[in-house]
């Protein structure tokens, strides 16, 4: 009887980190159904309506959470949703050109991305594995750009990608910057919207003037996004109050690879030397979470210098 009770206690210390393995592989299907989803509608249409039905399944979830809304809630949410309109609205259309898995691999460059940004924004100097974290995902950018040292280029698609990244690296930092100041459930569901709204206001400017037709594939499609995009959220939110950010980290850099196996099934191949590219990336996003005990000892010995 207690070895099952020891067993059931083991489970449940480990549920967190196994809720965020599960939302990673969820998380890894959406490249391949986003990217099947652009056959019935352009992609910033795509975008709003995807987010607009994430909108409405976290705000039945969150209802009793959005009395008492300040005005700088609403800002706060508006300037994630923004970035979350250009992370995603830029990603989207470049998966018109590039394979699904692709698309995952240089999406992950958003990990070794936010503590650069950090630095450049709020002057946070990064930890030395940041750096190598960067240089590997870089390595890796080069090579999933299929030509190697001798011809770096990116097509379309894959800088429209890049791009993406960036903006989803900001939404990080900016989620982080108004997390102690508002109430992160009201912020949760406004953001959603204002990343719809967004998305509806840009869509007329980028040429996309018209609705999609109704398919029951684009709505099966939608609705299944808005539902996963409403669970990834409230289940990181949770599990990450007693998961180490780091290990969240590590665990997050599964979702390419989830991807990349998807794609693969679904048909996509991807070459030798990309391949090794989105290992290298995935390495990268790895390589900038991780503090090795020998370079946190060193730093506290360099403290301890300066204070005496």
């Amino acid at each position: 009887m207690s070895t099952l009770s020891s067993e059931s206690s083991i489970w449940k210390a480990k549920l967190p980190q196994l809720s965020l393995i599960l939302i990673t592989i969820i998380w890894g299907t959406t490249f391949v159904v986003v990217k099947y989803g652009l056959t019935f509608a352009s992609p910033v249409l795509f975008v709003a309506l995807r987010f607009m039905a994430a909108a409405i399944a976290v705000t039945l979830i969150s209802w009793k959470y959005l009395k008492d809304m300040s005005a700088f809630e609403v800002f706060a949410g508006a300037v994630i949703g923004l970035l979350i309109a250009l992370g995603y609205g830029t990603q989207t259309v470049g998966l018109q050109t590039i394979s699904s898995s692709e698309s995952a691999f240089l999406t992950a460059l958003y990990v070794p991305l936010v503590p650069i940004l950090l630095w450049l924004l709020f002057r946070k100097k990064p930890h030395v594995m940041t750096w190598i974290g960067a240089a590997l995902a870089f390595l890796g950018l080069v090579f999933l750009t299929g030509n190697g040292f001798g011809a770096i280029q990116l097509s379309f698609g894959q800088l429209l990608t890049i791009l993406g990244s960036i903006a989803i690296a900001l939404e990080i930092i900016f989620i982080s910057y108004f997390a102690p100041k508002v109430n992160t459930r009201r912020v949760t569901v406004l953001q959603l919207i204002f990343a719809s709204i967004f998305c509806f206001l840009m869509a007329p400017l980028l040429g996309e003037t018209r609705l999609p037709e109704f398919h029951p594939h684009l709505a099966i499609i939608l609705v299944g996004l808005g539902i996963a995009s409403a669970v990834i959220q409230l289940v990181m939110n949770w599990a990450q109050e007693m998961v180490d950010p780091s290990q969240a980290a590590i665990i997050y850099a599964g979702e390419p690879i989830w991807a990349s196996l998807f794609g693969r099934l679904a048909g996509e191949r991807l070459p030798a030397l990309a391949l090794l590219g989105g290992l290298m990336v995935v390495l990268g996003v790895i390589a900038s979470e991780w503090k090795p005990k020998f370079l946190r000892t060193e730093k506290r010995e360099e403290l301890k210098e300066d204070l005496s």
